[in-house]
């Protein structure tokens, strides 16, 4: 009969693989995707606070992989919300509970918050006609998804080879 040496060794490699496969290779494919879409999504921002605050973050949850790009909470993702779908015509007022009893006038020479524009005083209430949408986040999935695609499978080439599968040259974060 013959006798096998290295078999218990063979199979923990084996049942190791699956886990190995996913922490170290589609983990960064997944990034490298991201990274396509997310340079897209601040190339088409028009703003830089929105630029500073997205963000990449990658998951995995009970066998799948997930990457999500999106804004930091904070004045960056505000302005990201207008930008992406725009505003619709508003007024702007100062509440009387921020006004602290002072009447408008005195509260615009004394506080930060004003209801000054160009220099000109204009009163209690203005009306803002709203803002045209400036989408950046959607259209960059849609006109850099293949080449994402393309990115994530170019790594998976490249890190799983007939010697057996390679760690990313990059660590695992989070954030990118």
């Amino acid at each position: 009969m013959p006798t096998v040496r290295g078999m218990a060794d063979v199979q923990r490699f084996l049942r190791q693989l699956p886990a190995e496969i996913e922490n170290k290779v589609l983990r960064g494919a997944a990034r490298a995707g991201g990274k396509i879409i997310l340079a897209e999504a601040k190339e088409r921002s028009v703003s830089s606070d929105v630029d500073d605050a997205l963000v990449m973050r990658s998951k995995v949850e009970s066998g799948r992989i997930t990457m999500k790009i999106t804004v930091r909470k904070g004045w960056g993702r505000a302005i990201a919300n207008w930008l992406e779908y725009g505003t619709d015509a508003h007024f702007i007022t100062i509440a009387k509970d921020e006004r602290r009893g002072m009447s408008v006038g005195r509260f615009n020479s004394t506080a930060k918050r004003t209801m000054i524009i160009g220099g000109k005083f204009i009163g209690e209430t203005v009306f803002h006609p709203g803002a045209k949408p400036h989408p950046f986040l959607r259209p960059s999935l849609d006109l850099k998804g293949d080449e994402a695609i393309a990115a994530a499978q170019s790594y998976i080439i490249a890190h799983i080879t007939p010697s057996g599968i390679l760690a990313g040259a990059e660590p695992e974060g989070d954030d990118a």
